[in-house]
């Protein structure tokens, strides 16, 4: 209801070359196109200068620098780079004189998870689930929950995980802002919608069921009965199984125990084409092409596990 209420107030479309003109700092943006819209803006890509940015416009102005200070905020937490980085804010006026506020941020260029992840196998599921949890580790440690932590908020660049929109992330004990049912772990009745550390966690197991599950399914008469069915048949390894159902059981307070279980079970499936002999290696370009899938999950793995004992 929020976004169709939003798409009333805004007395404008741009279109691909619309040129958006800052009202205080007079830097001019050519809109490329439409990337997406949401509760409190529309996100638009866009040129300056030969350079690609993503703009976000609405009419806001409160809510919109909530999100402007998230990302300057956040864009170098404990040396670490979060969300996108932050380039512009300024106003725009419309030919009806009407004044909407706008940002301007980096442009994350990459693939949704689900595309990322097709015909690889399974325990790349987990791999990203353990960057997640490795960028995760440094906003909670900063008093913060990403708040609407869903797919559709990641992207995969360069084989990393990626955050394209803050706009839900909430300082620790305060009501969540903005949230997905789906990833929502009080739609589940797996506790409250207040900010923690562990709100985060279910999030991201639930975007790892999405990920063998891509048709989002609803709770049902017992939304518990429903996860532990649908986890029972999901098609991933066992380990990453026992590692979800422990987060849903409350076992882990922090992004940094759940990530460990995840390393373990990798560290220990790792070893096991070691027992494969060079005849049954040398089958088929399939099988060839496994084997190099688990060395540089192999590589992956020690990287991020050598990472989370610093």
């Amino acid at each position: 209801m929020m976004e169709k209420i939003l798409m009333k107030k805004l007395d404008f479309n741009f279109t691909p070359g619309t040129t958006l003109r800052g009202k205080w700092q007079g830097h001019t943006y050519r809109i490329v196109k439409k990337l997406g819209e949401g509760a409190c803006g529309v996100v638009y890509l866009c040129k300056r200068n030969g350079h690609t940015y993503a703009l976000k416009v609405g009419t806001d102005s409160s809510r919109l620098m909530l999100e402007v200070n998230m990302l300057k905020k956040f864009s170098k937490v404990q040396g670490v780079k979060l969300g996108p980085s932050f380039v512009d804010v300024d106003d725009w006026v419309s030919s009806r004189r009407l004044t909407y506020p706008f940002y301007v941020m980096e442009y994350v260029q990459g693939q949704s998870l689900p595309s990322f992840l097709q015909g690889k196998s399974k325990d790349w599921i987990a791999l990203t689930a353990v960057q997640l949890l490795s960028d995760l580790e440094h906003l909670h440690a900063a008093g913060y929950a990403f708040g609407d932590l869903k797919t559709e908020n990641l992207l995969m660049s360069s084989s990393r995980v990626r955050w394209i929109d803050v706009g839900g992330v909430t300082a620790f004990d305060r009501a969540i802002k903005e949230f997905t049912e789906f990833y929502d772990r009080g739609y589940w009745g797996y506790g409250s919608r207040r900010s923690d550390a562990q709100y985060d966690l279910f999030a991201v197991s639930m975007i790892m069921l999405e990920m063998v599950y891509p048709k989002r399914f609803i709770k049902g008469k017992d939304p518990h009965k429903t996860l532990q069915h649908k986890l029972a048949l999901a098609q991933m390894p066992d380990f990453c199984k026992k590692v979800i159902n422990s987060c849903w059981q409350g076992k882990y307070q922090s992004a940094n125990e759940m990530k460990k279980g995840f390393e373990k079970g990798l560290m220990k499936r790792q070893t096991k084409p070691s027992r494969v002999s060079r005849a049954t290696a040398k089958k088929s370009s399939s099988e060839r092409s496994d084997w190099g899938e688990w060395i540089a999950i192999s590589i992956l793995v020690t990287m991020f596990y050598g990472l989370s004992w610093l």
